[in-house]
């Protein structure tokens, strides 16, 4: 079908905006279907649906929350022997880590209610990135590679495997580190791809002495411009309309013509959006039970609480790839004890609800949760309460989506400065996750500039063990 509008149609359309609409819409379905967003088949039988990525910026140390090291306790004070930290005073983790579920997975006492999921829990103890800098990791954990930007995992996921919503964005990020930009960039993917930022609305926390905000309140304002403020939406339409058949006779002419096709659809989708939106990020509906469950209303968890019930009423929408960014102070190079406890109770709850909700509603199956930093800690203390950045040895873990539950797989040495039995360097763990949405990471490739690109680049392992 050939679709075309003039200005004197653009103006005719005022009176008949009805049957604009129902024509217009007709268009949109075949514009959506040629730009690459309709859903596509994955490459075999996918364990997950969807994605949710809890990434904590700053690096979380490892060795004080999901990483058990004894012999750390032991060598307390005792100069350390590590690469650039030799000669450094080990420093024990403050924290007691205890066996928990059926497994017995060593959690620290950081993280109770999520250490009272372990049995739902994949503890992945050899990480290991290339370098221990904040922005550079923060890309690589991303895009598999830290010198420049590429397509991120969720711009390869969604390139894969199209998007399951026709009137929400396929990959919202909620919060996130440095660099957040280049990461929902589509890079030199078509524009269709790139991922939605959500900002959680100013006040959304509720008052720091415990004070909740009212149940249902309009959290939209957290998407820039999701209203338009002139048009009612009937003038949107036939104004949007015009301007996507002047992009379209662009294409016509210039056929390739990547930017204008994401335009296209952004326009397109953010028109739908408009009703979409308000009642997924509302919490009309949610009981009061429910919210608790996040700690919603607490002033400690209410912020990343509501990031977590925003997760699972999207990935309930059929958003396939969702992150949150927890703004915490996970970068402890000094004041370990009270900065990282602070991180850990204001996310420990909101993730044990997630997993929690995500169970009773039968979703957590085919849902992958994801826990992750840039890298971990030291096991050496700097200025004897803080440990430096460690990118050759840290920890993860994934739950649900096809995962197996109560499950341990690599380890550190004796103290977890680095990773020596069943690696999982950052290119494994993006070719495992990308195999449990069912795409094999070494045919999900992309011509440009006279070569396939991928997002493990030239390497990567399925780390097969974990899969259940």
């Amino acid at each position: 079908m050939e679709y075309k509008i003039s200005r004197r149609q653009a103006l005719k359309a005022t009176t008949n905006g009805f049957a604009w609409l129902a024509f217009s819409a007709l268009a949109d379905r075949q514009a959506r279907a040629e730009n690459g967003l309709a859903p596509k088949s994955p490459h075999f039988p996918a364990r997950a649906k969807r994605v949710i990525m809890l990434t904590m910026p700053g690096g979380p140390s490892h060795v004080d929350t999901f990483d058990y090291k004894p012999q750390l306790i032991k060598d307390n004070d005792k100069q350390g022997k590590y690469g650039n930290h030799r000669g450094a005073s080990l420093l024990a983790s403050p924290w007691k880590f205890s066996q928990h579920g059926r497994s017995g997975l060593w959690i620290s006492e950081l993280f109770p209610n999520v250490a009272s999921l372990a049995d739902d829990l994949c503890l992945l103890r050899g990480m290991q990135t290339d370098i221990p800098d904040h922005a550079r990791a923060q890309l690589q954990m991303h895009t598999g590679n830290f010198q420049f930007p590429r397509p991120s995992l969720g711009v390869w996921s969604l390139y894969g495997l199209g998007s399951e919503s026709e009137n929400l964005p396929g990959y919202v990020a909620m919060g996130g580190g440095k660099g957040s930009k280049q990461i929902l960039s589509s890079s030199f993917l078509p524009g269709v791809y790139q991922g939605t930022a959500i900002d959680m609305p100013k006040g959304a926390q509720g008052s720091r002495k415990g004070g909740r905000r009212k149940r249902g309140a309009d959290d939209t304002q957290g998407v820039v411009n999701i209203r338009n403020p002139r048009l009612s939406p009937s003038l949107q339409r036939i104004q949007l309309d015009y301007v996507q058949s002047l992009n379209r006779e662009k294409l016509k002419r210039e056929t390739r013509q990547p930017g204008v096709d994401g335009i296209v659809e952004s326009f397109e989708l953010a028109f739908r959006m408009q009703d979409s939106l308000p009642e997924v990020m509302g919490q009309a509906g949610e009981s009061q039970e429910t919210l608790n469950l996040y700690g919603i209303g607490n002033s400690d968890t209410d912020e990343f609480g509501r990031k977590c019930l925003l997760a699972r009423r999207f990935a309930e929408a059929g958003v396939r790839i969702i992150e949150l960014g927890h703004s915490g102070a996970w970068d402890t190079h000094g004041d370990l004890r009270n900065k990282l406890a602070e991180s850990c109770r204001q996310t420990d709850l909101p993730i044990a609800g997630l997993l929690k909700d995500l169970k009773r509603r039968d979703m957590l199956k085919d849902t992958l949760v994801i826990w992750a930093g840039e890298f971990g800690r030291t096991p050496h203390g700097q200025g004897g309460n803080g440990r430096d950045h460690n990118a050759k040895g840290y920890a993860t873990w994934m739950a649900g989506g096809g995962v197996k539950g109560g499950f341990s797989y690599g380890s550190t040495d004796e103290h977890g400065y680095e990773a020596v039995e069943d690696k999982t360097h950052i290119n494994d763990w993006h070719a495992t996750i990308l195999y449990l949405l069912g795409l094999n990471h070494e045919q999900l490739t992309y011509r440009y500039a006279g070569r396939d690109f991928r997002l493990t680049n030239v390497a990567g392992k399925v780390a097969n063990q974990i899969i259940s």
